[in-house]
């Protein structure tokens, strides 16, 4: 009887994402290929500055071109957009999407795994192309997204995903890098109990530990390059990253901890970008003179000290900007991974500005992620991914009318939008 009970919920689970798309009793809208003309908009270019008026080509996937006095090639598809805007797609930097569903069910999870060194791990292998988390994202006017493991000193390997695709090969963007996690010297809650002595040994322990497999990754590598070694794909990856081959995203938090965390990446010549970063206020200056990029986020949280002001969550990304640190933001969430142009609204209001907010979800990490000649900006020759809205992206009142994604228009449509629609116009009563 439990197995049948297993079997029987196992289904159940397969089946949730094609009932939540409508496949089974319906056919889904899929995305449209085909030459678009995207014309009478105004179109902020974010690295051209803004064209009141203007037009863009979309053909094979890419933006054919972008102008003020264009003219639509026979056989486009022209889509007037008079009074809209028209923006390069979000870029979360720092999610779990496509990697858990539902968070109470195991089953769903695929973003931690088992051990604390696994940095062979392919997040882009466990990516759900079918989440339905997906399709809320895109609609909101996030296309591009890193999808993180988690857990351990390095749990595995992030990518760089588009959030269109039938195979997570197909949503492959172009980036990866190794997740790292720096010892913390601070306390992980205010239920944590340990002594500073205790926290200390902690921290150094795991120090000790990371610094032991970057030199036997180190001996790896120079073995490898002088003969064949039996294969070893914890060293194998760490070594990709000790030849300068792969970059470490270096989640670090505390001060303190950062100031380590740039003697370190110094010590070891890495490559790395620091993720997390909550209290990079407090030493944006030496992080600017390290050169290190930043992926900060998520803004909507609560200061790291009590002794702090309450916005100052808010405020680090502008303040790091201002001493010179390249920074992208990130939700570092899931299911509401859509709220990235609120994080980033919170970011331009608390200090950062507009202009800055919006290079941070768009060519900041485009980038960062050394993706800026296909994303991040609406320019000749990139890929075509970019919304289309009636007004401020990081505005609530906004409405997202059109989303294109690698020149795919996405069709405007989830789950909660179905419901929406089912329930607004619902009849009073059932029919029998």
């Amino acid at each position: 009887m439990n197995k049948m009970k297993k079997i029987l919920y196992s289904l159940l689970v397969a089946l949730c994402p094609l009932l939540a798309f409508g496949q089974i009793d319906g056919e889904t809208p899929k995305p449209q290929a085909g030459t678009f003309f995207l014309t009478n908009a105004k179109i902020v270019t974010v690295t051209k500055g803004t064209i009141a008026k203007g037009s863009v080509l979309i053909q094979d996937g890419k933006i054919a071109d972008v102008g003020a006095n264009l003219t639509a090639p026979s056989g486009a598809q022209v889509i007037d957009l008079n009074g809209l805007s028209i923006y390069p797609g979000l870029i979360d930097s720092g999610t779990s999407l496509g990697l858990v569903e539902v968070g109470s069910v195991p089953e769903t999870n695929d973003n931690v795994e088992i051990g604390t060194v696994s940095p062979q791990m392919q997040a882009l292998t466990a990516v759900n192309p079918n989440s339905v988390a997906i399709p809320v994202t895109r609609v909101s006017g996030v296309t591009t997204v890193i999808a993180n493991p988690a857990g351990g000193l390095f749990p595995g390997t992030a990518a760089l995903i588009n959030l269109v695709g039938y195979t997570p090969d197909q949503m492959y963007a172009g980036f990866k890098g190794i997740v790292m996690n720096f010892p913390s010297s601070a306390r992980r809650s205010n239920f944590d109990r340990r002594t500073d002595a205790q926290i200390k040994e902690a921290a150094d322990k795991a120090m000790k530990n990371i610094n032991d497999l970057m030199d036997k990754a180190k001996l790896y590598a120079d073995i490898d390059a002088a003969t064949d070694v039996r294969y070893y794909p914890e060293m194998a990856a760490l070594a990709e990253v000790v030849k300068g081959n792969t970059t470490l995203l270096i989640e670090v938090n505390a001060a303190a901890d950062i100031l380590e965390a740039i003697k370190w990446v110094q010590e070891r010549k890495v490559k790395a970008i620091f993720t997390g970063v909550l209290e990079g206020w407090r030493v944006a200056d030496k992080i600017a003179a390290a050169g290190i990029p930043v992926v900060t986020g998520p803004m909507l949280g609560m200061p790291t000290r009590g002794s702090d002001r309450y916005d100052k969550a808010y405020a680090n990304p502008g303040l790091m900007a201002k001493a010179g640190v390249k920074v992208a933001i990130r939700t570092s969430d899931t299911e509401n991974v859509r709220n990235l142009p609120f994080n980033a609204g919170f970011a331009a209001a608390y200090g950062m500005g507009k202009e800055e907010a919006l290079k941070a979800v768009t060519i900041n990490p485009a980038e960062i992620f050394g993706v800026a000649d296909k994303l991040g900006s609406i320019e000749k020759g990139k890929s075509a991914t970019l919304l289309v809205a009636d007004g401020d992206p990081f505005e609530t009142k906004t409405n997202i009318m059109h989303v294109f994604i690698d020149g795919y228009k996405i069709p405007m449509t989830n789950r909660q939008v179905r419901l929406y629609q089912e329930f607004l116009k619902r009849d009073p009563g059932l029919v029998k």
